[in-house]
């Protein structure tokens, strides 16, 4: 059942604040700061809570928590995430990056306006009296960086008395006004993977004298992911690609080292804990006839974003009151990360697809310097999450979520 509240009531409430979220999207983009530096977005966003008569705690570092609502049971958490990307800006707009060489290239910017316009609201209604679930914001840092600042967050216990947790995300693949769901992994596990082989080196006319550095690079890059797609259940997306190679400085000599980088990404939290084990096997195994000597350096990423049922089915209505009967949309899996993820090894939640596409225009890509992201999608991503956590009264409660290991 829907809470009383009118979804006329919230869309109006969402539009007064639309103008001024707007100013501080732009605000943000044209000031965008990496991940562990965003201090000046950080102040920005506390300063408009302390307006509103709220009091946000800053969190170590930066990024920061905020609590309104009931302070007894439970509560529902809203993630934003602040830090940009070290991507040059190339859009044209007057807000474009006054910062040389970082844009708010994944739409982060959005996502902060999106949380902050959500948690305005709400706090109107928690002093009318009208909001009966506790309601805590996060905006969190480094998301971009790997293992991600969602566990600098949950280290300094913003998780702890949280029982659920909502987010979105753009999706400059999906018109502004529908949202994406999908119950189930909907982002990958994303893990940097670093070999390095080490031999004497030697004459390329003698190979048989020394261990072939760039043959073995070549069985690693070529077998490695083949030995993973036989090994794991193929139904986990389990992929192994390759980015960097480097190895030697002339055609003539065999080199003394060589490496290779690439990223080892999972939509099933079961095969990504697996793939450790079996990618250090199988590393060493396709080397072993040529005498070389392997390190490998598998760093444990972020863990797939594997969506609640019951979250996901919550976000569904609350999409469709909010937005019309026709808002919802079956959204692809990804095998990109998003350290939300993390979150959810704590508590059931879920992640939903913000569409910023605006209808008949041109589809941008994340991590692009001129993504662009029609700026309705704020006051809609606002209502999607007031309505949700709206829907919450009464039904939060501790929830077990997937026990998967603190990288």
């Amino acid at each position: 059942m829907l809470p009383t509240i009118a979804a006329e009531r919230i869309v109006a409430r969402v539009e007064a604040y639309r103008a001024e979220l707007v100013e501080l999207r732009r605000d943000l983009h044209a000031h965008p700061e990496i991940g562990h530096s965003e201090r000046r977005s950080t102040a920005v966003v506390a300063e408009r809570l302390r307006a509103a008569g709220l009091e946000p705690q800053l969190l170590p570092g930066t990024g920061l928590v905020c609590d309104l609502g009931p302070t007894d049971g439970p509560r529902v958490m809203l993630r934003a995430d602040l830090d940009a990307l070290p991507v040059p800006d190339t859009c044209s707009h007057p807000w474009r990056s006054t910062v040389a060489g970082l844009a708010h290239a994944c739409g982060h910017d959005v996502h902060t306006a999106v949380v902050l316009g959500a948690g305005l609201v709400l706090a109107e209604l928690a002093d009318e009296g009208l909001l009966d679930v506790g309601v805590r914001l996060l905006f969190q840092a480094a998301e971009e960086v790997q293992p991600g600042g969602a566990l600098d967050a949950i280290a300094a216990g913003a998780m702890d008395g949280v029982a659920r947790v909502f987010g979105v995300h753009c999706d400059p693949k999906l018109d502004v006004g529908l949202v994406g769901t999908r119950i189930g992994p909907i982002t990958s596990a994303s893990d940097p993977v670093t070999v390095t082989i080490t031999s004497a080196g030697g004459h390329t006319s003698r190979p048989h004298l020394t261990g072939d550095v760039v043959f073995a690079l070549g069985q690693v890059i070529t077998q490695v992911p083949a030995v993973l797609g036989r090994r794991l259940d193929p139904r986990s997306g389990v992929n192994l690609t390759w980015g960097l190679v480097h190895a030697g400085t002339v055609h003539n000599a065999i080199p003394a080292a060589g490496q290779v980088k690439g990223s080892l990404r999972c939509l099933d939290a079961a095969a990504w804990t697996d793939a450790a084990a079996v990618l250090r096997e199988a590393v060493e195994h396709v080397t072993a006839p040529y005498r070389v000597s392997v390190e490998v350096q598998h760093e444990r990423g972020v863990p797939p974003v594997d969506n609640d049922e019951t979250a996901t089915r919550m976000l569904d209505t609350a999409a469709r009151d909010v937005l019309g009967p026709d808002a919802v949309v079956l959204t692809e899996q990804s095998l990109g990360g998003e350290d939300f993820g993390w979150l959810l090894t704590r508590v059931p939640g879920a992640m939903a697809r913000l569409g910023t596409r605006t209808p008949g225009g041109r589809t941008f890509d994340l991590h692009q310097g001129d993504l662009d992201a029609d700026e309705r999608a704020i006051s809609v991503g606002a209502r999607l999450l007031v309505r949700t956590a709206l829907m919450s009264t009464g039904d939060v409660h501790p929830g077990a979520a997937p026990n998967i290991p603190v990288a």
